[in-house]
């Protein structure tokens, strides 16, 4: 307990050495979203008494459980006051049960933190992909991927800044298939006008607001003229109204060779569902890989937090190697939307002092630390700081 006196006190004192960097830079998952009406979208949801508040935690599979009992640890450690609600989900099962009591979890604490959970191919069609599920049943239309460069781990590419807006809700991940006749499967690519707008103005708005210059919408709307121009059509009249930001578009199979090539040329990406997909794994090679990326899921009610590139990571599950980069800072921008800035940031420090100081790496960025050696090392230096802020 000792260890913990000195972090106490750091919500109220480390505002003014910490703060900004959460209000400036990655603040930008917890903002609040107008939509087209202009009609403010729903806050998260209020602190419940003694300012403390609850989320769904859904471990998955592979490397989520081990992870998120690490996310725990230091969430713990640093007096951060959450509270969760642990849902297991049983990939393994055919039954939607374990699910639809996920769902509604999320629907009561209106936040979870996820770990992903594995989609078996040997499983009957009837059964959807449980991932897929939890999206749509709660519009979490938006799924929000920051990808940037960090300092202490070696890539090819430097300077990549690059945000990915993916629309989470329909295109091929429709979930509708069917054998017409035998051998001839027939699988649904569904592009609607408005949840093409919604998109379109979400990454405007989001564009707009931490000051970005230019969107590119990515699509192959030469091959599919009616689903993609669609959707090319949408982003173009969003685009319309945003006068102060460039709007460009560019073909899939040509954004990827550009993303390899010349990754810096690029701002803000929106794109349909499956594009984003391939996109947004693209883009966490280039800065490191998997390990590294958080993402979010956001709709007008719920926000749902995970890896950028939703992993199960199985076969290095129980090895005690996994990176546990990407999952701590998916929970730094959980704190941010529930408005713990200061808890946010004292974390979100400690990781990239640890990744570009202490260069502590596990060994899929070329380290030799393993995941517990890593966690340590991001405590001791949230120790530390908060003894520093204790002084003054």
């Amino acid at each position: 307990m000792a260890a913990h006196s000195p972090v106490l006190s750091f919500s109220k004192i480390i505002s003014p050495l910490w703060g900004g960097r959460a209000g400036n830079t990655l603040k930008v998952f917890g903002t609040t979203v107008i939509n087209r009406r202009n009609k403010t979208l729903p806050t998260p949801p209020p602190a419940k008494y003694g300012g403390r508040h609850t989320v769904t935690l859904i471990p998955g599979d592979g490397i989520g459980p081990e992870l998120l009992n690490h996310v725990r640890e230091v969430f713990r450690f640093s007096c951060v006051p959450v509270d969760f609600e642990v849902v297991h989900v049983n990939s393994a099962l055919e039954s939607d049960d374990d699910m639809n009591n996920a769902i509604t979890a999320i629907r009561r604490n209106g936040v979870a933190l996820k770990g992903n959970i594995e989609t078996k191919h040997t499983m009957p069609p009837s059964v959807k992909s449980r991932n897929n599920v939890l999206r749509t049943s709660l519009d979490l239309y938006a799924n929000v991927m920051h990808c940037q460069s960090v300092p202490g781990v070696q890539t090819r590419h430097k300077n990549i800044d690059i945000m990915i807006i993916r629309e989470n809700t329909e295109g091929e991940y429709s979930s509708l298939e069917h054998e017409s006749v035998s051998g001839v499967v027939e699988s649904l690519k569904i592009i609607t006008r408005n949840n093409s707008l919604r998109i379109a103005d979400y990454a405007f708005r989001l564009a707009r607001e931490k000051g970005r210059r230019r969107v590119t919408a990515v699509h192959k709307a030469n091959i599919m003229k009616l689903g993609d121009g669609l959707f090319l059509q949408c982003c173009r009249e969003v685009a319309s109204g945003y006068p102060d930001i460039t709007f460009d578009s560019m073909i899939v199979d040509n954004t990827t060779m550009q993303l390899v090539s010349k990754p810096q040329q690029f701002d803000v990406m929106v794109m349909p569902n499956l594009y984003g997909n391939v996109v947004s794994n693209v883009c966490a090679g280039l800065v490191g890989g998997p390990g590294l990326v958080p993402g979010a899921n956001y709709g007008h009610a719920y926000a749902v937090f995970e890896t950028a590139t939703r992993n199960t990571g199985k076969s290095i599950a129980g090895r005690n190697i996994a990176n546990p980069t990407a999952m701590l800072l998916a929970s730094c921008m959980m704190l941010d939307h529930l408005k713990l800035y200061d808890y946010a940031s004292l974390i979100r420090n400690a990781i990239l002092t640890t990744m570009n100081e202490t260069r502590l790496h596990t060994a899929d960025i070329g380290g030799q630390g393993t995941t517990s050696e890593v966690v340590q090392s991001i405590m001791r230096i949230i120790q530390s700081k908060a003894q520093l802020t204790a002084e003054f």
